[in-house]
């Protein structure tokens, strides 16, 4: 995935309101979401959604789709798939990554 993408769609995921319509997204699956469906999940205004989903679209992370008199958003999976493969790619310089040490909380 080239850098200015990333860029895009890191930008894109920054932001509160559009972070939690990408995860509601996510959670969807296949099947994806209607406007209407995620202004109600979301408390959020049509206009605000409206605003939030076309930056989305414009960072490549959403597609939309017509059925019948509906839009269908779902998150685009390969592009996600794609930012996180670009986020890890030289993680841990190639050697198996280890886990974190628990905190010892002194319980």
């Amino acid at each position: 995935m080239p850098e200015e993408h990333v860029i895009r769609a890191l930008a894109a995921l920054a932001q509160s309101h559009r972070l939690r319509i990408f995860r509601l997204l996510v959670v969807a699956g296949l099947d994806g979401l209607t406007p209407g469906a995620l202004a109600e999940a979301l408390g959020l205004p049509a206009a605000t959604l409206s605003f939030h989903l076309k930056e989305l679209s414009n960072a490549g992370l959403l597609s939309q789709e017509r059925l019948g008199r509906n839009l269908v958003y779902r998150a685009d999976f390969a592009q996600m798939n794609s930012l996180l493969a670009y986020l890890s790619e030289n993680c841990c310089q190639g050697q198996d990554c280890l886990q974190p040490k628990p905190l010892d909380c002194g319980c």
